[in-house]
């Protein structure tokens, strides 16, 4: 049974998940056969007879795993014996791990901020011009890149002999007759968390223009007619009337991009490693969990992931509840 419900070869996992898809398949079917008997039901069997499958799918892919997860991280490396919360009192007292907090609070701050000021900024300027589409297309584009794609292209930017930047650096400094050679973009710590979350908000703000773009052409054009009779400037007009009609979009956006800022792993994996004081917590879960085998410490990382986004995904709900209501 053990070997069933943990197989370890391919075959052996194939077949598992056949199983279990055919077990939904027929348990789904008999709920529905059930249901359309003859005989009347209450509602409440009815709604129960539905709302079963999906419920039980949540529980087995979701809440149970969940539970597991909480279960080992209360566990020592091998996940055999309780040693209560020691991995997290060490994941908040130890310096490699303080470290990898400090770059994700960095990461959840910085990226949000900058790619929505960047994408409203280019919403605003982009808006209505003669070549709005051809100047969204353009922004947009690295969001139909994979992270894994973007962050090889950045990796050569950085690279400290060809890259891009390293030869704007020599280029600039030969302007002012020095001779220099360009630094190693990505090691030198902590400047490099910085140059990795250039390549998120590269990311990121096509998205957030896109979404901001959508909220101001739909902002009523009566009121920025009015506005501007009233002599109000470019400036004013989007201090006064533009943000504050956009904001339910902002906060939306602001959150959407703090929760996959969170998560945030391919640039980090790709570019270094997570080795030179880069490393994030989803990083950091993943290297402790499948290069160092400890896997109290990576399920530790884990719930603690899970419990920061948790208020970021309370908050998105509750201000996209809150515009619904205004509407």
């Amino acid at each position: 049974m053990d070997l069933l419900l943990h197989p370890e070869s391919p075959g052996g996992k194939l077949l598992l998940m056949v199983i279990a898809i055919a077990l939904f398949v027929v348990v789904t079917g008999a709920i529905l056969a059930l249901l359309s008997l003859p005989r009347r039901l209450p509602r409440w069997a009815a709604a129960l007879g539905f709302l079963a499958p999906a419920l039980v799918a949540v529980c087995f892919g979701l809440v149970y795993p969940a539970l597991v997860t909480i279960n080992n991280s209360l566990k020592d490396r091998t996940g055999n014996e309780y040693i209560g919360l020691g991995n997290y009192v060490q994941a908040f007292t130890e310096g490699q791990f303080l470290v990898v907090l400090r770059n994700s609070v960095l990461w959840v701050v910085l990226v949000p901020l900058a790619a929505t000021a960047l994408g409203l900024l280019y919403a605003a300027l982009v808006d209505r011009t003669r070549f709005e589409k051809f100047a969204k297309t353009l922004m947009f584009l690295p969001m139909a890149i994979s992270m894994v794609g973007a962050s090889i292209i950045w990796k050569f930017v950085y690279d400290n002999k060809v890259g891009l930047l390293s030869q704007a650096y020599v280029g600039l400094a030969k302007l002012f007759g020095q001779e220099v050679t360009a630094p190693q973009w990505l090691m030198n710590a902590p400047a490099n968390t910085l140059f990795l979350i250039v390549v998120m908000v590269w990311i990121q703000a096509g998205f957030a223009m896109t979404v901001l773009s959508a909220a101001i052409k739909a902002i009523p054009d009566d009121i920025t007619e009015a506005a501007m009779l009233d002599g109000l400037t470019a400036w004013q007009l989007f201090r006064t009337i533009t943000v504050p009609m956009i904001r339910p979009s902002i906060v939306v956006v602001l959150t959407t991009v703090a929760m996959t800022s969170l998560k945030a792993f391919d640039v980090v994996r790709t570019m270094t490693g997570g080795n030179y004081d880069t490393s994030v917590i989803a990083n950091e879960f993943y290297t402790q969990s499948f290069t160092n085998q400890n896997k109290g410490m990576g399920a530790a990382l884990a719930v603690l992931l899970f419990v920061i986004v948790i208020p970021v995904i309370a908050y998105n709900v509750r201000q996209l509840k809150r515009s619904e209501d205004v509407r």
